[in-house]
């Protein structure tokens, strides 16, 4: 058995839509390499910044991942290698083991889709584009329905609001 405590680079484009790994980001790898009958087993931890937009505010995300990784590596010409496709195992190449495919395919598979900033984000006003966050509860947007624009500048009342129908009435549908 190996215990490998390393910090490399990240190399470029480990990122979804919204949030990633800045390239050459520091990626911490605590990692323990073990013998067994097919390969090696590669068991640990992986510490990575990431950095994105909230997909509701959009504002700036700074965060940190941390994530187990275990993985075997299989050895030429072993039963695992034998019956697994090609793309199901990762295998020994010569005396080396590449270790940017497992930590890059751990990290970009526990990226969110849709990062938050916090868990509670209201998100954007849709009319104003202001973060719902930093407005006051009661915020709201009149909106004028251009058809009653006339009678409601004339009175000055809400009959601008109201939906179709006569100033001031609340339209009734009915269905069968």
């Amino acid at each position: 058995m190996q215990e490998l405590d390393r910090t490399a680079p990240a190399s470029g484009n480990w990122r979804v839509e919204l949030i990633g790994v800045p390239a050459g980001a520091d990626v911490h790898l605590r990692l323990r390499l073990e013998s067994v009958m097919e390969g090696v087993l590669v068991s640990g931890d992986i510490d990575v910044p990431v950095t994105g937009s909230c997909a509701r505010c959009l504002d700036p995300i700074e965060d940190t991942l941390s994530l187990d990784v275990q993985e075997l590596y299989a050895y030429e010409g072993s039963t695992t290698e034998a019956t697994s496709e090609e793309d199901e195992v990762r295998r020994i190449e010569g005396d080396h083991l590449d270790l940017e495919p497992l930590a890059r395919d751990t990290v970009v598979l526990a990226l969110p889709l849709a990062p938050v900033c916090t868990e509670d984000c209201a998100g954007l006003c849709v009319d104003c584009g202001q973060r719902l966050d930093d407005l006051p509860a009661d915020h709201k947007h009149e909106i004028v329905d251009a058809r009653w624009a006339g009678l409601a500048a004339k009175f000055g009342s809400d009959a601008s609001t109201s939906s179709p129908g006569a100033p001031g009435e609340s339209p009734t549908t009915e269905e069968n």
